[in-house]
């Protein structure tokens, strides 16, 4: 018998109502089951953690990220539109671990800087952190903390304006792959990820 990576994952009891919330807007890059189920391991793995996710869409990576979560556990999540962003907040916003931030992700990156803010996992999942400010959102990482980037892969699914970034996809990955400072694992898996750990 075969490990079948696609059953049982258990999903957070609201992922289908957020599916079904994202379908009604036309949102169609929610995060992926198989990345969802990712990234509630890593937070899992984050007791006490302070999490950051760039990019809150509907909040379908949210669900997975707090169901993951411990109860001491803090996640900061990001975005700068309005409509998805009261989606998300419409599942989750009664969860006194997570805080929206509707706002610019280039803005928030620089601004965490300033303030001198730490992250234990980020989430990257817009362009700010990802294909622009890369050094400057690694430098919000503490030491052992995880980096995770998705939508590495390309996807029919992809607005027209990320399906132009495959050049940047292939930066980042170079990027990534160069930087001592990081120990990273490429998984050509769901949507395509990258998980690097800070050293």
């Amino acid at each position: 018998m075969y490990m079948q990576d696609t059953t049982n994952l258990r999903p957070p009891a609201m992922v289908a109502d957020i599916a079904s919330a994202a379908d009604t807007i036309g949102f169609t890059i929610s995060s992926d089951t198989l990345t969802g189920s990712l990234l509630r391991t890593l937070a899992a793995s984050k007791p006490s953690g302070m999490l950051l996710e760039l990019g809150t869409g509907v909040g379908m990576g949210t669900a997975w990220l707090l169901d993951g979560m411990d109860a001491a556990s803090k996640l900061i999540t990001v975005d700068r539109n309005a409509e998805t962003t009261a989606v998300a907040k419409r599942f989750f916003g009664h969860d006194t671990r997570v805080t929206f931030q509707f706002a610019d992700g280039a803005a928030f990156i620089q601004s965490s800087r300033e303030q001198g803010h730490s992250f234990d996992l980020i989430f990257a999942d817009m362009i700010p952190g990802k294909f622009s400010l890369l050094d400057e959102t690694l430098s919000l990482l503490k030491k052992g903390g995880l980096y995770i980037v998705d939508d590495l892969l390309p996807s029919s699914s992809w607005p027209q304006e990320h399906q132009e970034h495959q050049s940047n996809v292939d930066h980042l990955i170079a990027s990534l792959e160069s930087r001592p400072d990081l120990r990273i694992t490429k998984l050509n898996w769901s949507v395509g990820l990258i998980i690097a750990a800070k050293v």
